[in-house]
């Protein structure tokens, strides 16, 4: 199934981008090391953000299949960009941290099937190869 993403320029590099299914926007600005003001996600930002949404969906999906609650489950990516061979993203580490109470009524195999499940997050899996991406699990005790 093909989603429709359309953005419009506003200038000032500014990007207002509205997705076709449900109508949502979201505004995008360059960041400040490159020409921008920083005063939304950058195009960058929105990839470590995909990426951490995409990383916590297929782990709930995993949870509701096997009936295992993860509410307040939190996920802390950190973007670094590089500049040469050109500048890009250099990497994207993901922490992700699952709350004691939720932790306590896991096993290991539990644990293991929702890494996994992460692991495979489509985003994840289509990122390019040179993009250093760990996905570092903290179970609170």
């Amino acid at each position: 199934m093909a989603v429709e993403i359309n953005l419009v320029y506003e200038g000032q590099l500014h990007c207002v981008a509205t997705h076709g299914p449900s109508g949502a926007t979201l505004a995008t600005d360059a960041p400040v090391d490159n020409h921008g003001k920083g005063e939304s996600f950058s195009p960058t930002d929105l990839v470590a953000t995909a990426l951490g949404a995409c990383v916590m969906t297929i782990m709930a999906i995993s949870a509701e299949k096997h009936q295992f609650d993860l509410t307040g489950t939190r996920i802390h990516v950190t973007k670094e960009m590089i500049q040469q061979p050109a500048r890009r993203i250099g990497r994207l580490a993901v922490v992700v941290t699952v709350p004691a109470d939720k932790a306590a009524r896991l096993t290991e195999t539990d644990r293991s099937k929702l890494e996994t499940a992460a692991r495979h997050c489509p985003v994840h899996q289509s990122l390019h190869p040179d993009i250093d991406a760990p996905i570092v699990f903290v179970w609170e005790i």
